[in-house]
């Protein structure tokens, strides 16, 4: 039932479309009602707006809330209800371990524990839990979901428990492809419709909110969403508007049309790099200008996947007719689309060519034609490189290293090969970022097919796989012959899901691993992927780089990033004549010439078609049933402890008196860096939790599949083998030292000696900090270890709501303050005052810094608790606790 306010403004409207009527709150009506001029609003915000007006109620959406957001108001509190939530299984079944656990503490306190369902929509899709196992064979796939299987058995009937438990929940099984993908080939409707309490039939904008950050890939269909944490999404689940800010908007208008060679990978490599350096964190980003009039949809939807790379909130595109065109190519029904297009063009959300375009905050400018091929790393996705000059990059990079030693080599046993640095030992298709575009997927099985009718071959150090973001792209990979072409150079098919992106590359051969830890070598991966931050793709790559899908293939050709594409030969071809990319890069027409031959919209219904029944080991798998979870004996699922002792009142709050810095780390620490998802290295916390437990090293599988588990995740908090803690100079990894003093220890065994004593904990970072995945376990984790508040330059967005949802108390340097004026090395105790009767938004907060022999200082901190909901949740010690007693009562 769609939860209709009280229209007091009277916009509510009748729209016939195909024989039926939809009623509507009508955003023009709204203007005339006198809320405020819209015509120009930006489209992102028009939705916004639709929202509320839908939400009017007086207490959580108030007229003054609607007529500051069309006034442009930044910065005033609304609240926003999605109409559906996108999960998937790593942010997923912790979500659900959650949403069982607060059942039971509902059962617990004499309630109905059947209060706790979603009321809108979930959908989630395991797409995240493949690894790539096998590669380089027509067996892999069949393999990897073998393995797939018996390795996450125990987590993929916790979630066939889910799906017969809650109301509005449903499970896209493994194999089928990657949420983003599927949600944008399949699940999104750009208008979305459901019966209102009086029986009628309401349309309004298609939004979510996802626990994935690359929820924002459907931006490009026109459906407003984001990347939310765990605890921020079960709470929309249940009712909870999301609280936020009147978001600033930040134009970027496209002219011109992308140059021959240009993929829509390089142009979002280079939004990423333009928007990052001018600062987009917290704001909406949307497009607009020209340019969009001859941008595919593909090429839009990669835009906006990557808003978390450029910090954005969102990277939005309205409807227009290429939106049009994709919902019918990809088979949405006749009906939905004509509501769509009816519907957007009432409400004034429908885009045209040479109308007056909305009036941004702030407006950049890119000519397409500007942009160039190009990848982006070492270890951020914003740091763009042109690729002619790529090598030279690598080159300051290694010698930056290396110093005057030059670079290193080492044999690969029983290969005759030697392994250097810079040597490519991963070359992945994968992601959603790429393989969700016909014309990058498809320009990849050209240059492999011209490649191999070169002669040319993958080296033999390269680890190379394929990993499509939906069936549909193997069925027209095949239709055009180019999956042969691909399999001849290695890139055969391992499986439908993230693999390389999040982390699940899988083992390197033995001789290749051995020959990198004998040589202590620089080595690196290139990837179609999003993300490319330390530690992430494999603990034994230091190098990773983002790239199209050819130029993944031509790396894999060429082996090392120490070949220069632009100038270089890739190799040496049959006819002993030497092979240059230019040779077998195809051209736009090529490319347009096969998608329209290879791509039919029959093939979409086809990777769809029983989407949610899953194969025959999925239908066979025995799974638990009834209303409450029984937590069994279980290394992947396990009761959270977040609600031991939960009563219906909320704990009075208090100061943090004498707190020690757990971690004091630098700029740009990701939630990787936080919160690990890869493989669980042996040796280490986590490790040895799961030997003492019977797993078997082969067993232990990764942080992400193991994120049901709050044993594992607490002992692989700060765990990844790059993290640099400054108060463990010379180490790398999750060491750091107990008082500042003594030999470094591991954090979570230093988080235990501290619990022990009773002493809160504290965390201290550059600029930045948060970036990356939206994962809930990076606020979680610190949160169980004892780390009450954290203390930095600034936040990535959804990190910063991520902490203040489990009750961490984030804070913010001020005037040009850094860590390094304070001269932090342990051996002090942190103080922290003017709290004690609740926080507010934007309040300051006094730090005392007590050192040895009394010295210290104090200065003052902003509260980054930045809305009177989120002080709310802060006060009742996260937001699930403020939303289990709001049922409870």
């Amino acid at each position: 039932m769609s939860r209709i306010g009280r229209d007091s403004l009277k916009t509510r409207r009748t729209l016939a479309v195909g024989g039926r009527e939809y009623d509507y709150f009508s955003l023009p009506a709204a203007a005339r009602a006198g809320v405020g001029p819209v015509d120009r609003l930006p489209f992102s915000l028009k939705v916004l707006l639709e929202n509320l007006l839908r939400h009017e109620d007086g207490a959580s959406v108030r007229t003054a809330d609607i007529e500051a957001l069309a006034a442009r108001r930044a910065g005033r509190e609304i609240a926003f209800r999605p109409a559906r939530v996108l999960m998937q299984d790593f942010t997923g079944v912790p979500a659900v371990v959650d949403l069982a656990a607060m059942r039971d503490a509902m059962a617990a306190l004499g309630k109905d524990p059947a209060r706790i369902d979603p009321l809108v929509p979930v959908d989630l899709a395991i797409d995240h839990s493949v690894q790539v196992d096998r590669y380089g064979s027509a067996g892999a796939f069949a393999e990897n979901v073998r393995i797939e299987m018996e390795r996450n058995r125990e987590r993929y009937a916790f979630l066939r428990w889910g799906q017969q438990a809650f109301r509005n929940f449903r499970v896209v099984p493994p194999g089928a492809g990657i949420c983003h993908q599927v949600n944008l080939e399949y699940l999104a409707r750009t208008v979305w419709t459901s019966a209102a309490e009086d029986g009628r039939d309401v349309a309004y904008p298609d939004t979510l909110v996802g626990t994935d950050s690359h929820t924002t890939m459907v931006n490009g269909l026109a459906v407003l969403g984001w990347g939310a944490g765990g605890i921020e999404a079960e709470a929309a689940m249940l009712g909870q508007p999301i609280s936020m800010p009147t978001p600033r908007t930040v134009g970027v208008r496209l002219t011109g049309a992308l140059a021959e060679g240009a993929t829509a990978t390089d142009l979002v490599l280079t939004v990423t790099q333009m928007l990052r350096a001018h600062g987009v964190v917290g704001k909406f980003v949307e497009f607009a200008g020209p340019g969009l009039d001859g941008l595919p949809l593909a090429d839009r939807a990669t835009l906006a996947n990557m808003a978390p790379e450029y910090g954005a909130t969102c990277g939005f595109f309205p409807v227009d007719a290429e939106t049009m065109r994709y919902l019918r190519f990809t088979g949405r029904p006749e009906t939905q689309c004509a509501l769509v297009e009816a519907y957007a063009r009432a409400q004034g959300l429908w885009r045209e060519a040479g109308a007056p375009e909305p009036e941004f905050d702030e407006t950049l400018a890119l000519d397409l034609g500007t942009v160039e091929p190009s990848i982006a790393g070492p270890r951020r996705p914003q740091d763009r490189v042109p690729l002619s000059a790529a090598r030279g990059e690598f080159e300051r990079l290694l010698a930056e290293d290396r110093g005057a030693g030059g670079a290193r080599s080492a044999a690969i046993a029983g290969g005759g090969e030697r392994l250097e640095d810079g040597a490519v030992v991963i070359a992945a298709i994968s992601s959603c970022t790429n393989t969700s575009n016909p014309a990058a997927m498809i320009g990849a099985g050209l240059l492999a097919r011209k490649a191999r009718a070169k002669g040319l071959a993958a080296k033999p150090w390269v680890k190379t796989s394929l990993a499509p973001g939906s069936k549909a792209v193997t069925e027209y990979l095949a239709q055009s012959g180019l999956d042969r072409d691909l399999d001849a150079l290695g890139f055969h098919l391992v499986g439908y899901g993230c693999t390389t992106c999040i982390g699940n590359s899988g083992p390197l051969p033995e001789a290749v691993d051995a020959a990198i830890a004998e040589g202590g070598l620089t080595v690196a991966a290139v990837l179609s992927g999003n993300r490319n931050f330390e530690g992430r793709i494999h603990p034994r790559v230091r190098a990773n780089y983002l790239a199209s899908p050819p130029l993944v293939v031509a790396y894999a050709l060429a082996g090392t990033m120490r070949a220069d594409l632009a100038r270089d030969p890739l190799g040496t071809g049959s006819d002993g004549a030497p092979v240059f990319l230019r040779d077998i890069w195809p051209s736009a027409r090529e490319i347009a010439d096969a998608v329209r031959a290879a791509v039919a919209p029959e093939m979409f219904g086809k990777a769809y078609d029983g989407v949610f029944a899953g194969d025959a080991a999925w239908q066979a798998m025995p799974a638990p049933t009834g209303p409450a979870y029984d937590w069994p004996d279980s290394t992947y699922v396990r009761k959270p402890p977040y609600f031991a002792g939960f009563s219906a009142r909320p704990e009075a709050g208090g100061a943090i008196e004498n707190a020690r810095v757990l971690v004091m780390l630098g700029d740009s620490v990701t939630t990787d860096h936080i919160s690990p998802a890869g493989g669980i290295a042996r040796g280490g916390p986590a490790a040895e939790y799961l030997a003492a437990r019977g797993a078997a090293p082969a067993d232990f599988n990764s942080y992400g599949a193991r994120r049901g588990n709050h044993e594992v995740m607490m002992r692989g908090t700060f765990a990844n083998v790059r993290l640099r803690n400054e108060l463990a100079p010379g180490t790398e990894g999750g060491w750091t030292r107990i008082d500042g003093a003594g030999e470094p220890v591991a954090v979570y065994e230093a988080a235990q000696t501290y619990a022990k004593r009773g002493t809160p904990l504290v965390v201290v970072a550059g600029k930045e900090y948060g970036a990356g995945s939206s994962r809930d376990w990076a606020a979680k984790g610190p949160k169980l270890l004892g780390v009450r508040a954290v203390i930095v330059e600034s936040f990535e967005r959804i990190h910063r709501a991520n902490l203040v949802g489990m009750g961490v108390l984030p804070l913010q340097f001020q005037g040009g303050m850094t860590r390094r004026d304070l001269s932090l090395d342990g051996t002090e105790t942190l103080s922290f005052s003017g709290f004690e009767n609740g926080a507010a938004p934007g309040m300051e907060i006094e730090c005392r810094v007590s050192r040895a022999g009394g010295a210290g200082e104090t200065f003052r901190l902003l509260c980054r608790i930045d809305t009177a909901d989120e002080a709310a949740y802060f006060a009742n010690g996260g937001i699930l606790h403020y939303v289990l007693r709001q049922l409870a009562a």
